[in-house]
């Protein structure tokens, strides 16, 4: 049961938190006003382009929950729930979903009514902030500091 738990964890980590990185990362491009200079010459379709990359966002944050849900479930069968890297895990990870859900996705909301390059660019740092999170979550669910298994 452990491995099939387990199987479904990392499935839906990559198949959810891989394309919010991606399109949240993509989205403040195309999300500039057109008259922006540094704007690069694929982004003049902008605003279509944007707004497909928040649905994406929006869709599989929904799917995502189930990373977190067969991550808990995990940790149970494996009596790990109170280790220190899945504490520290789970508490990143929870960063991450607020800031997607508290600030990403409402501030691309914006972004798609009215364009503005200054909250693009903010955006884009909020993005790194979520991707960078994410990326320590992956090194501590492969390290586990403290684990007795070698690994």
């Amino acid at each position: 049961m452990t491995k099939l738990l387990l199987s479904v964890h990392v499935l839906a980590a990559i198949l959810a938190i891989g394309p919010i990185a991606v399109a949240a990362s993509m989205f403040p491009r195309f999300a500039r006003t057109p008259g922006d200079a540094d704007q690069e010459p694929g982004a003049r379709r902008g605003p279509a382009t944007a707004a497909l990359l928040h649905r994406v966002c929006r869709g599989y944050a929904v799917f995502g929950l189930a990373v977190p849900v067969f991550g808990l479930a995990t940790g149970a069968q494996l009596g790990v729930l109170g280790d220190a890297w899945l504490i520290t895990s789970i508490t990143l990870t929870a960063i991450a979903a607020a800031l997607l859900a508290l600030t990403i996705l409402p501030a691309q909301q914006r972004l798609l009514a009215t364009p503005d390059g200054a909250a693009a660019t903010r955006l884009g740092m909020l993005t790194g902030i979520f991707n960078l999170l994410w990326a320590i979550v992956v090194v501590l669910m492969i390290v586990r500091p403290g684990s007795t298994t070698g690994a």
